[in-house]
């Protein structure tokens, strides 16, 4: 707090004082039964102004330390939620101070709460999809007991429809997941072109199912990455890419190298996104007018996942599209350095 903006806030106090100081030095002078001198009253009148003046400096200085306290956790962000008010000497202070801090408390507690029903509901979560993963596993086993004893169709329908459940049991896995990153990844160099082959094989029922082509350009291009996490990344990419992509499309994915990094774009001949809604396919929970489409049924968590995911590997993500032309995602893979050293992976070190 300035001294400025101190007097501003005391300024009708100030003036009720000086107005009271000459309304006494008038009646003193005006009395008749009192002969006091007009220099002795403005002694009087400036002695008590000067300790007027020094009450209010020590007031100030006072003020100044309390209102500190609070701009010093204002500047602390979060951590000024564990930092409770030190005991205050005035009663005023001391009721403000108690109701911060009871304020703080309240705030620890919920949020412990929070915590709490947050990491039960991640733990059912995590249970519950292990536990989905065995009947699902016992369904594969058993359409493929029923290959050559069933019609071909309904297998196949059966195939792409269990495809279609293991993909959001990952999505669902993956996404509550997110805040916990950290503890479960592990940058190592891989080929960009045996990690987008799994994924195809990986759906490769949807794309059987839709007679929709794949064409992978480009030559082998190693990256550091996670491979878990890459590989859901593309997963949801292709898959976006397989939705919104008519029967008898294409998609296509292109490895580049650059100067500054390496590329993985995945490109598709589909429905395309408005201009206008490109700017917010990455927010949580956006579907767009595509996602709005009746026949899609769209979460809104594919692109949103994909882009959360791809900036904690130090990657990013960028798209392009053109309405009935088709939508292109690009995996951007910067080049790492280190010692005037620059590229997709670094030579190792000779330790002998």
């Amino acid at each position: 707090m300035t001294l400025k903006a101190y007097l501003h806030d005391h300024l009708a106090a100030i003036a009720w004082f000086f107005i009271g100081l000459a309304l006494l030095c008038f009646g003193l002078w005006l009395d008749p039964g009192q002969r006091v001198r007009w220099d002795t009253l403005l002694y009087i009148a400036v002695l008590v102004t000067g300790l007027a003046a020094a009450l209010l400096a020590w007031h100030y200085t006072r003020t100044k330390k309390w209102v500190k306290a609070f701009t010093d956790r204002q500047s602390a962000g979060a951590e000024a939620l564990d930092w409770p008010l030190n005991p205050a000497s005035s009663h005023e202070h001391a009721a403000i101070s108690e109701a911060y801090n009871h304020v703080l408390r309240e705030h620890r507690q919920a949020q412990s709460e929070l915590i709490a029903r947050q990491q039960d509901q991640k733990a059912f979560i995590d249970s519950w999809v292990h536990e989905i993963k065995v009947p699902l596993a016992a369904a594969g086993l058993l359409q493929d007991s029923l290959d050559g004893q069933a019609p071909e169709k309904p297998l196949d329908d059966l195939a792409l429809q269990l495809d279609k459940i293991n993909f959001y049991v990952e999505q669902v896995l993956y996404y509550s997941r997110l805040d916990s990153f950290s503890k479960d990844y592990l940058l190592r160099e891989y080929d960009l072109k045996p990690l987008v082959d799994g994924v195809i094989v990986d759906q490769r029922n949807s794309f059987i199912d839709r007679r929709i082509s794949f064409t992978l350009n480009g030559h082998s291009l190693t990256v550091v990455t996670d491979e878990k996490w890459l590989r859901f990344i593309l997963g949801q990419l292709v898959s976006n890419a397989l939705k919104y992509t008519a029967p008898g499309g294409k998609i296509t994915a292109t490895i580049q190298d650059a100067k500054t990094e390496a590329t993985l774009t995945i490109a598709d001949t589909g429905i395309g996104i408005p201009q206008d809604e490109l700017h917010r396919v990455f927010e949580k929970g956006f579907t767009g007018t595509n996602g709005r489409n009746a026949n899609q049924r769209s979460t809104g968590l594919g692109l949103y996942l994909a882009d959360q995911l791809s900036q904690k590997l130090g990657h990013h993500l960028t798209i392009r599209s053109t309405v009935g032309k088709g939508t292109a995602v690009t995996i951007h893979f910067p080049h790492l350095s280190f010692y005037g050293e620059s590229g997709a992976t670094l030579t190792k070190p000779d330790l002998k």
